[in-house]
């Protein structure tokens, strides 16, 4: 059986100004055709599919349009509502999709979808785990929220395909992030331990936009179809292609994407980035966040860039950066610190000397009790 994975489509995202719905019309067409061209049996979206809980109009069109493209190529798609969708939104007609072989996994009803497909080596369960807030299942973290959830059902004999919208984690050890994922992980509410997705034969993850592997069993995040950030800038984008034998005998695969426009950075003068060599050295359509070098003020710097690129979404003036990377690196440590560091801190200079034990642990406590109903 082969599988087309990818996730985090954010359709109707807005990026700095910019709508993106061309370049995820452009996106979309590639991923059906790559899952026509592989033969693919299944695609799987892993939630996130829209960036918003009321996407727009055009948003929905988007995704009525290539849904029905794979419903008529015969494959079928399995998808799960992520922390930006709403999942009754999501899974509106959910049952009626079904005889078009779309299976959604929108709102979690103390049970998880299960959707079983026969392959020429017997059957596979395809599990769907939307995202669920640990509060929905009286659990105080996602972990323990997730552990509650899956301990629910009973592991089969068959092969099995567990896909989610969480922060997984491998031992503590978080994936990489980039400026794309504004989710904030507080203490580690949020993790999800890789070792209680064992036991599957493929684990597809939505949440996390750069592409990786997390664990030691196949645990995926295929990663954002679509650079929405300029901290992805120069990643190459894909989906996952899973190809599942008999059992235990499962190999992935990484198949590019091409966007429509790259998102790229660009650093000199004005003057050195309008000359005509550098704006030929590359796509004058990109993204561009243009760093300015210059020291003198400028009129109407981003104006004048838009005039030979124009696509620009930021520019930067140098010169204001490094001025302000002293005060924001200290700002940075500070937001490192725990609660009972800080108040350390503040108690050392009210009071000129450090906090008892005593104290501390009142302190301890109190933050441990603030986070957990948190």
């Amino acid at each position: 059986m082969k599988l087309v994975h990818t996730g985090d489509l954010h359709i109707g995202k807005i990026v700095n100004g910019f709508s993106m719905m061309e370049d995820q019309k452009y996106i979309l067409k590639q991923i059906y055709e790559i899952s026509c061209r592989e033969k693919a049996d299944a695609l799987i979206l892993a939630g996130d599919i829209y960036d918003r809980a009321i996407p727009p109009a055009e948003a929905v069109v988007l995704l009525d349009h290539f849904l029905t493209d794979m419903a008529e190529a015969g494959i079928l798609v399995f998808l799960i509502s992520g922390n930006h969708d709403s999942p009754e939104r999501l899974g509106f007609a959910a049952k009626l999709l079904e005889d078009k072989r779309i299976h959604i996994g929108g709102v979690y009803e103390n049970c998880l979808k299960e959707v079983k497909v026969t392959d020429r080596y017997g059957e596979v369960t395809f599990v769907l785990m939307p995202f669920v807030r640990p509060a929905t299942v009286e659990a105080k973290t996602s972990g323990e929220a997730a552990e509650r959830i899956l301990s629910q059902r009973v592991k089969g004999k068959e092969r099995e395909i567990l896909v989610s919208h969480c922060f997984v984690t491998d031992g503590g050890r978080e994936p990489e992030l980039s400026d794309g994922e504004t989710t904030v992980h507080v203490g580690g509410l949020d993790n999800v331990e890789a070792s209680l997705l064992g036991g599957f034969d493929y684990v597809a993850l939505g949440h996390i936009h750069k592409a990786q592997k997390i664990g030691r069993g196949n645990i995926y995040y295929a990663g954002a179809p679509l650079a929405y950030s300029f901290s992805e800038a120069g990643q190459e984008k894909s989906v996952n292609l899973v190809e599942l034998g008999e059992e235990g005998e499962t190999t992935v695969r990484r198949i590019p994407l091409k966007p429509l426009h790259e998102m790229r950075r660009i650093r000199g003068s004005l003057e050195e980035l309008m000359r005509p060599e550098i704006v030929a050295a590359g796509d004058a359509g990109d993204y561009i966040r243009a760093e300015l070098t210059d020291e003198e003020e400028l009129i109407d710097p981003i104006g004048t860039l838009r005039s030979v690129y124009p696509n620009i979404m930021q520019i930067v003036l140098m010169k204001n950066e490094e001025k302000e990377n002293t005060a924001y690196t200290s700002r940075l440590q500070e937001k490192r610190k725990s609660i009972p560091e800080l108040f350390q801190d503040f108690y050392e200079m009210i009071r000129g000397e450090k906090p008892d034990e005593e104290k501390m642990e009142a302190v301890r406590a109190a933050a441990r009790k603030a986070e957990e109903e948190s």
